[in-house]
């Protein structure tokens, strides 16, 4: 029923504007940049849509529940970050020319070397950045169906394969922006609908809540791996249809399995988290894993999220879409307000998730908190319509960001590294799409918010040091560049794979090691200074950052002909110059 209402038509509608890109697509810029037609306004659009993942339509408030106010921090890092791309970064991308990143840093400092570096920092975060968009397709749909997991995460996974092949980033632009106004309507009508209906105990404990230690009703829990309850006292429960005394302890629950927690039973911590709701919930600052360091947990998390947004690949991607420089800061500015728009939402979601859902946290589902909670407040048809609704906008959101990174690891693979026509990229659309479906089917224990970050985490210590520098520091050099990304690449890359298979941290480590950000990002940059200022830069570095920052109708040359364009730009300068002042001259 649900999918029918909800996720059918967002699937068939995306499919069909994506047909719209077909005619216009003739060549690789067709496929990549869309000729570069795009308007400000219609890129914008696209580009919220894109940026408006599941981590933001569904993981912020999922990690308010789980986490806290603290959890707000996510929508303020995921927005300023436009800012500093903004000023920083977006018209001197288009200027430079480049279809993709590793395009650009080949073009900037002439190494195929850097570039094919360059496209396989996009293969990881285009990992880290995908998974959990089908991961989360797929709980959703199994949350609000009954289907299996799979379900959800192959729809998803065939939905964007089969729209880019047909009309790739025409195709993707056109089902971004109608997405992105979509989502917007889905997730403000709901809210407010919610808050219209619950009643005013249900407010005032959104506004002052209390610890979840006891459940209020009779609670039913699909528990979709394996997990260890710690108990506290006996606890009647009935697991898959029997009745089970469960006594002071561990216990082990297996996967697929159905656990019903009478009304007053105590809440068990599952897998050692501590439970829901106090003081430290209201908590205005984010503890990441619970550390006891809110403040460098808070810093840590604004700087990956900042930082990284001026390297993520699929919305770097957007700005070369522009028609010049000029349209692609206007984009930016338009962006900063759209997302300012559905970020005042999120919030809501969460606290009231965590007055009327707060049992999600015991199978790791607070993602689906969004979608469970109009259920909570009516059984009936209306509360079934806005499930659908809430159902079909978090499929937007799914489909409309991974739209953008299928379409970026696909032009990594085979435009950068791989080169080939469009035939080839065609294939490797199919191919990333169904790389991240495996990989998201054993990925359904990792919480999406997280992996979304530690995208972040790596778009910061790689791409933001390559571009800031690239752009606005002439003695940038091949050496100082590789190093510097290699060595935020390897740092963030080497945290991450600690925190999911090393041992357990604790204390200011944890944090550092869980989100590094604060040392990766130094790291990187301090690398490529240091590097670069040790070797010399080449004799058309001076052009190089001129196409970067003049007009585009300003032609400059780089590469080892660019020395003379150099000296015939100064030239252009002095002229109009003496131009200027002899007018002045013969006006007096």
């Amino acid at each position: 029923m649900i999918f029918a209402f909800a996720v059918a038509p967002v699937v068939l509608v995306t499919l069909l504007i994506g047909l719209r890109g077909v005619a216009a697509m003739r060549t690789t810029s067709d496929f990549l940049v869309a000729s570069r037609q795009v308007s400000p306004l219609l890129n914008s659009a696209a580009v919220s849509g894109e940026y408006l993942s599941a981590a933001s339509f569904l993981g912020v408030a999922g990690l308010v529940v789980k986490d806290g106010i603290g959890s707000l921090w996510y929508p303020v890092g995921f927005t300023a970050g436009y800012i500093a791309m903004l000023v920083l970064v977006a018209a001197p991308m288009r200027r430079s020319g480049a279809l993709t990143v590793p395009d650009f840093a080949e073009a900037r400092l002439a190494s195929p070397a850097l570039r094919r570096v360059a496209a396989v920092v996009i293969l990881v975060i285009g990992g880290l950045y995908l998974v959990p968009q089908f991961r989360t397709a797929g709980l959703v749909l199994s949350a609000v169906s009954g289907t299996p997991y799979w379900v959800g995460v192959v729809i998803a996974g065939a939905g964007v394969a089969i729209t880019l092949a047909l009309g790739g980033m025409k195709a993707a632009t056109y089902v971004q922006a109608f997405q992105f106004f979509l989502k917007l309507v889905l997730f403000i009508v709901p809210a407010i609908w919610l808050l219209a209906m619950v009643g005013p105990g249900v407010r005032t404990e959104a506004v002052h809540p209390v610890e979840f230690t006891r459940f209020e009703r009779d609670i039913q829990v699909n528990f979709r791996v394996g997990v260890t309850m710690d108990v506290a006292e006996p606890t009647p429960v009935r697991i898959s249809g029997q009745d089970v005394l469960l006594e002071p302890g561990p216990w082990q629950i297996g996967e697929n399995t159905t656990v019903t927690f009478p009304a007053g039973a105590p809440v068990p911590r599952v897998q050692g988290q501590a439970l829901l709701g106090g003081e430290g919930w209201q908590r205005p600052l984010l503890d990441l894993r619970q550390a006891g360091y809110p403040l460098l947990g808070t810093w840590a998390l604004l700087v990956s999220l900042m930082l990284g947004t001026m390297g993520l690949p699929h919305v770097l991607m957007r700005f070369h879409t522009s028609p010049d420089g000029r349209a692609a800061r206007r984009t930016a500015a338009l962006t900063v307000g759209l997302l300012s728009m559905f970020y005042l939402f999120p919030g809501i979601y969460g606290v009231l998730g965590r007055v009327l859902v707060p049992h999600l946290y015991l199978n790791g589902a607070t993602d689906t908190a969004v979608v469970a909670l109009p259920a909570q407040v009516d059984q009936g048809a209306v509360g079934t319509a806005f499930t659908g609704l809430l159902t079909a906008g978090a499929f937007a959101a799914f489909l409309a960001t991974s739209l953008g990174l299928v379409l970026v690891v696909s032009g990594a693979i085979s435009y950068d590294l791989l080169p080939g026509g469009l035939g080839a990229l065609r294939i490797a659309v199919f191919g990333a799409a169904a790389t991240v479906v495996l990989l998201a089917l054993v990925a359904i224990r990792l919480d999406a918010g997280v992996l979304v970050t530690w995208g972040f985490t790596v778009a910061a210590s790689t791409f933001c040091p390559l571009l800031v520098l690239g752009i606005w520091w002439s003695r940038l050099t091949l050496a100082g560049a590789m190093t510097g990304v290699l060595a935020g690449l390897l740092g963030s890359a080497g945290a991450i794979a600690v925190t999911l298979f090393g041992p357990p941290l604790h204390g200011w480590v944890a944090i550092l090691v869980a989100q590094p950000a604060p040392w990766t990002v130094p790291l990187a940059f301090l690398t490529t200074i240091g590097v670069s200022l040790r070797g010399r830069p080449p004799a058309w570095a001076h052009a190089a950052m001129l196409r970067l920052h003049l007009d585009e109708d300003r032609p400059v040359r780089t590469g080892p002909d660019a020395v003379r364009d150099l000296h015939s730009t100064r030239a252009t300068r002095r002229s109009s110059a003496v131009r200027r002042i002899t007018g002045r001259l013969v006006r007096r």
